[in-house]
């Protein structure tokens, strides 16, 4: 029979995931819909689980001396309305108001955006921009990772058996550059996105949902060709919203 803990401070919560494994449990907006479809699910159905909602400690975003911590659990509502952010997360805030519905923004968690790894993960190129770290903490310490190295393919990530994801950081220099967002989807709304883009205002653009991972621009695009788009139709729609976002971005 599967377990299922709900810690209240983080130091529980690693310690529990040290002793048992239990998978780390956000928002749930994606666990639960893929566990209705078995035929895209890979864990055990009696995996255990460990739910971090109860931690308010990884809620909340504020800046400590030269860097802006976005806390692991932070929902895309609070972002999404926190008009006293940055101009340089405004990419993300824009981000986090197209993830799903307004049920999903409630409810989803930007580190179980970054966790699930999904090509087509709002949370990342907005962040790949930003040139952030992810904050992993274990019962052997604290580490940090630039985000280009945490995620590393389709659903895979560099967390540790034994690690949480705690928090999101962005170099405040990086967070005062203005940014925009868009992504291209067959809808406006509750959709996987075809392509998108986050660009600032010096030029700089990260493109995501053409590759198994997001990459800035100049490294190259090589997109890929799935029942939403072929590789064509999102190298030109990825060029469409890198020009479109700029332009967005050098007008705010």
């Amino acid at each position: 029979m599967a377990r299922y803990w709900r810690p209240a401070t983080l130091d529980e919560a690693l310690r529990i995931r040290a002793e048992t494994g239990a998978r780390p449990l956000a928002g749930a907006t994606d666990i639960l819909p893929a566990r209705a479809n078995a035929a895209t699910w890979d864990a055990p159905p009696e995996e255990d689980w460990l739910d971090l909602s109860g931690i308010a400690g990884l809620r909340g975003v504020a800046r400590d001396g030269d860097t802006w911590r976005i806390g692991a659990l932070t929902s895309w509502a609070a972002l999404r309305d926190d008009d006293a952010l940055p101009p340089g997360l405004r990419a993300l805030r824009q981000a986090a108001a197209q993830v799903g519905g307004r049920q999903v923004q409630a409810r989803g968690t930007l580190g179980g955006n970054l966790c699930n790894a999904s090509p087509a993960a709002d949370g990342v190129p907005p962040l790949l921009l930003l040139e952030a770290s992810v904050e992993l903490a274990s019962p052997r310490g604290v580490r940090v990772l630039p985000l280009r190295g945490f995620i590393l393919g389709n659903r895979r990530t560099a967390l540790a058996a034994d690690e949480v994801l705690a928090a999101v950081l962005v170099p405040a220099t990086r967070a005062a550059v203005p940014s925009a967002f868009a992504k291209l989807g067959a809808r406006a709304h509750l959709v996987i996105s075809i392509a998108m883009v986050a660009a600032d205002a010096e030029g700089r653009a990260a493109v995501g949902a053409c590759s198994e991972v997001a990459r800035m621009w100049e490294e190259g695009v090589d997109p890929i060709g799935d029942v939403r788009a072929d590789a064509a139709y999102r190298r030109h729609a990825a060029a469409v919203l890198v020009e479109r976002t700029r332009a967005m971005a050098r007008a705010a």
